[in-house]
């Protein structure tokens, strides 16, 4: 959803989606020998935007506006599928981080050359998973019996402020140039994305992972940082 939310994207983002999530259904439900689980996308911005309290897997509030009404209508075209013999979850995902793609090399591209500083108020919570722990969190999903919908987040979120000062501690760049909300918004039309990437406060809680005993291997930033940009 890195773009802007014109017509024409605001359409093809939902039906790309939607579409295929019930396509998969659909072949599921036609299956002979159906599979034994159905792991699905999903998203952690289904949430509502929350400085307030952190949004677990049981309690977590919903929001509103349009990526929400995407993840919704993404899960319950999941959830509806006939699949009477398939074990369901939806992955609510954080942000992922990686060494060769998403956010985090442009975010680290930013550090260096002295803006990564603090983002509008720095206040926004940032929810993220480094991609190890996805792949393990998708192994033992797929070994354990859970079903519904997952937070797939590390269990350590932080301020934007904060997660941006560790990024800079890491690149050993003092400089710090911070980004007023307007210049956010005009740096968005000429990337062609909104806004909503970076000042949606995520502030997401993994605790049904946790609680069926998963294990993180990188649940705090710092150590997050130092193996994926050593």
């Amino acid at each position: 959803m890195n773009c802007r939310y014109d017509e024409k994207n605001r359409k093809e983002i939902l039906e790309s989606r939607v579409n295929s999530t019930k396509v998969l259904g659909e072949a599921i439900a036609r299956a002979k020998n159906p599979p034994e689980v159905w792991l699905n996308s999903s998203t952690a911005t289904i949430y509502r935007h929350a400085e307030d309290k952190a949004m677990d897997d049981e309690t977590g509030e919903i929001g509103f506006g349009f990526s929400v009404e995407v993840a919704k209508a993404w899960e319950k075209t999941f959830f509806d599928a006939a699949t009477p013999h398939t074990r369901k979850v939806a992955l609510r995902t954080a942000m992922v981080l990686g060494k060769n793609g998403g956010v985090l090399p442009v975010l680290a591209n930013l550090t260096r050359y002295g803006l990564g500083g603090k983002m509008a108020t720095g206040m926004q919570y940032i929810s993220w998973v480094h991609g190890r722990d996805m792949c393990r969190a998708i192994e033992f999903l797929i070994e354990n019996n859970l079903e519904g919908t997952v937070n797939v987040s590390a269990p350590h979120p932080l301020q934007n402020k904060i997660f941006m000062s560790l990024l800079r501690e890491q690149l050993n760049q003092k400089i710090g140039l911070a980004s007023t909300k307007w210049m956010l918004g005009l740096g968005a039309i000429f990337l062609r994305t909104e806004t909503e990437l970076i000042l949606k406060s995520r502030w997401v809680l993994p605790s049904r992972l946790q609680k069926a005993g998963f294990q993180f291997e990188f649940p705090e930033l710092k150590s997050a940082l130092e193996d994926l940009l050593k």
